[in-house]
């Protein structure tokens, strides 16, 4: 990023345009240029950059290669900081969840911070890599994957543990944790799944022990007030976003998700073949296991959050009899319903040897 030398002369805008770096020292007119070397800062800090990564530090924005005086460099490096500093500083004290889990104060987002990437091991021995997401209720946290993540008979997948990530400061994506979660204790799972009149179904969960979570851990779970107060809200080709992590893909630098486009593709609140499921139409892919199905409510009614939380995705849905060779897939993917969840967090769910 570079300016140039012979730019004409700045227009001034007012200062609350601008936003102002200290408060208490009384407000001067900011250039134009000045205020969007601001904005530039602190879309830095909210990308988690450093103050090191202001581009007036470059040899290229520097007095020896523009020829522009000391003072006109510095005060557009200054512009860059003020920016970065101002969005470093928390505009509202920091709210704070029950046993330590705080809560950004910039409201993040359940679809980027309620949403993991889930990696299952064998001692020592890295096996797969899912998605998965956190809900809470009545004070306790869970983790909420696909129960073919965490043991799947037919293919023999029995890991004994899983890892997460957590980020650890709200400013600064890149500072992550790792909780490392064992899979048994005492002979049993320490995860819990359901079944209803036709078999299991495929949605596990995982109570997490708030004492071993970070104390500043930035973690958005969804809850009861996520689902869906009836069936009667979403028909056929309603718009879905199922954020996770499709073959490990994500972003690495700040371990957010990635979000894939879907519709509803079956009747919404009807079993689909009798399952406990409905199906969505989307290009997925393997890692996304567990990932929440979500639809965005716009404008949201007065108390009740942006995304409902209609299921939790399983896996891709195919027909037995097509031809590999002639016939394409056909896109489709089976998501449980999430009222699952409410019977899985009330304590009726089961564990297993």
């Amino acid at each position: 990023m570079s300016f140039p030398s012979n730019s004409p002369a700045p227009e001034e805008v007012s200062p609350t345009e601008a936003g102002s770096a200290h408060g208490d020292v009384p407000p001067t007119p900011v250039s134009a240029e000045h205020a969007e070397l601001q904005r530039q800062g602190a879309k830095a800090a909210a990308r988690g950059e450093a103050q090191a990564s202001n581009p007036m530090l470059e040899t290229i924005n520097q007095p020896v290669a523009t020829g522009e005086t000391e003072r006109v460099w510095s005060d557009r490096r200054d512009a860059w900081d003020r920016g970065h500093d101002a969005q470093q500083r928390p505009a509202v004290s920091r709210a704070r969840l029950p046993d330590g889990i705080a809560a950004n104060e910039r409201d993040q987002d359940e679809a980027l911070f309620g949403v993991t990437r889930v990696l299952t091991f064998a001692g020592a021995k890295g096996l797969t890599s899912a998605s998965g997401f956190f809900f809470e209720r009545d004070s306790r946290l869970f983790l909420v994957t696909s129960r073919h993540v965490l043991f799947d008979a037919p293919t023999g997948h029995a890991p004994d543990r899983i890892e997460i990530k957590l980020h650890t400061d709200a400013r600064n994506l890149t500072k992550l944790a790792t909780l490392s979660i064992l899979l048994h204790r005492g002979g049993l799972t320490v995860w819990s799944q359901a079944r209803d009149s036709v078999g299991e179904v495929d949605v596990a969960i995982l109570e997490l022990d708030r004492t071993a979570l970070p104390v500043d851990c930035v973690v958005r779970p969804f809850g009861p007030q996520h689902l869906p107060v009836g069936f009667d809200l979403f028909v056929v080709g309603d718009r879905l976003a199922i954020p996770g992590f499709p073959l490990g893909f994500f972003d690495t630098v700040h371990h957010l998700p990635v979000v894939r486009q879907a519709s509803v593709a079956s009747w919404y609140g009807v079993r689909f073949q009798g399952q406990g499921y409905f199906l969505t139409d989307a290009r997925m892919h393997r890692g996304s296991s567990g990932a929440p199905v979500l639809a965005r409510v716009e404008p949201a009614s007065a108390g009740r959050p942006r995304w409902c939380l209609l299921g939790v995705h399983s896996s891709r849905m195919d027909m037995a009899s097509r031809d590999a060779v002639l016939d394409e897939s056909l896109g489709l993917n089976c998501a449980w319903y999430a009222d699952v969840l409410l019977l899985l967090t009330s304590g009726a769910s089961q564990n297993h040897p």
